[in-house]
This record gives structure tokens, C-alpha cells and sequence, in this order.
């Protein structure tokens, strides 16, 4: 059950993130250095936890693009949230039914596809960008590769995603979880 694979998800990303140094590095997720995929975080993670729970979507005080919600304790902030959502989406009621995001109804499966994706392609990004390797067993990225695969199209059309990038059909999971997603596993270049 895909449920089963939210808490190791988010432990592997709150490793990642806790080696982060520098918050203006370069990250594959186009158009973010590491602050601005901090606050792409920091801003939809409460939403992603509403989705979840059935509640309203919360009131933000500003766009993401304004709302500036990487500060000292940015860490500190990011480890609540990830609890959260783990909280949330580690539970198989979670991803039943239906629920709404924002204004879009959906599947409840889809937003916990998302989180699951927010962990691992995220905390792919967080990784390159800091030097590091992000640990992903085969199962996790298998997931997040057919819920790539299956949103691909809408992500793309949404800005959400890039354009996919081939990889090869023998490379391991996770690259082919990336390359759905528009992130080139070999980058940087």
C-alpha cells in the first residue's frame, strides 16, 4: 500500500534536508534555488495536509511567490510540516474516496500521490543541489514513477512538471521517476 511508503519517504527527505547548507544553490527543479524550493514546501504542504484531512485549504497571506516563509527556523518549520503530512497521508484513509484541493475535487489517492512525489522528486532536488545522494528504495520510486507517468500530461500543462526526459529502459527506478517528472537524473552537466 502506498500509505506504507510516506514515513520512509519523509526520513529520507528530512536527511536530506538537514545537510542543506546553502539556501541559493542552484537546484534541478527549474526555476527554484534551494530557498525557493524551501518555500514551494513550506507554502503547499499545508494544503496538501487539508486535502488529507478533509478541512478547508488554508488562507494564505500571499502568493508563493510572496509569501517568504524561509527564515532562520525554515528547518524547524519543514520537520513540522513533514510530521504533518506524515501523520495525515501515512494512514490508508487518507488516500480513499475523494477530496479537494484548493478548488479541484479529486481523488483523495492523487494529493497523496503528490506528497509522496513532494518527498522523493523534491527531496531529489534538495539532494543534488547539496551534494548529496538521495536514498530511494525501488518500491517508493516505482510509485512515484506511475503517478508521474499517470499526471504527466496535466503536470506538464500546469507548469508543474518539464518536459519528460528520456532515460534509458534499463535505468533504475528512481531515474525513470525523474525523467517522467522533467528532472534529468544526470544533472548537473
Amino acid at each position: 500500500m502506498t500509505a506504507s511508503l510516506v514515513r520512509p519517504a519523509a526520513a529520507e527527505f528530512l536527511r536530506v534536508a538537514h545537510a542543506v547548507t546553502d539556501l541559493s544553490a542552484p537546484t534541478p527543479c527549474s526555476g527554484y534555488d534551494v530557498r525557493g524550493l524551501l518555500n514551494h514546501l513550506l507554502y503547499w504542504g499545508p494544503w496538501l495536509a487539508a486535502a488529507g484531512r478533509r478541512e478547508d485549504p488554508p488562507s494564505p497571506a500571499a502568493t508563493e511567490a510572496d509569501a517568504g516563509l524561509v527564515g532562520d527556523d525554515w528547518l524547524a518549520a519543514l520537520e513540522k510540516q513533514t510530521e504533518t503530512l506524515v501523520d495525515v497521508f501515512g494512514t490508508p484513509s487518507a488516500w480513499a474516496g475523494e477530496t479537494t484541493l484548493g478548488t479541484a475535487r479529486m481523488p483523495a489517492s492523487v494529493v497523496g500521490d503528490m506528497v509522496l512525489g513532494e518527498f522523493v522528486l523534491h527531496g531529489w532536488d534538495l539532494a543534488r543541489a547539496s551534494g548529496q545522494e538521495l536514498r530511494c528504495p525501488p518500491e517508493t520510486a516505482t510509485a512515484v514513477f506511475e503517478s508521474a507517468v499517470a499526471m504527466g500530461e496535466q503536470a506538464r500543462s500546469m507548469g508543474v512538471y518539464g518536459p519528460a526526459v528520456d532515460v534509458s529502459g534499463e535505468a533504475l527506478p528512481l531515474q525513470r521517476a525523474l525523467g517522467a517528472a522533467g528532472r534529468d537524473p544526470a544533472w548537473p552537466r
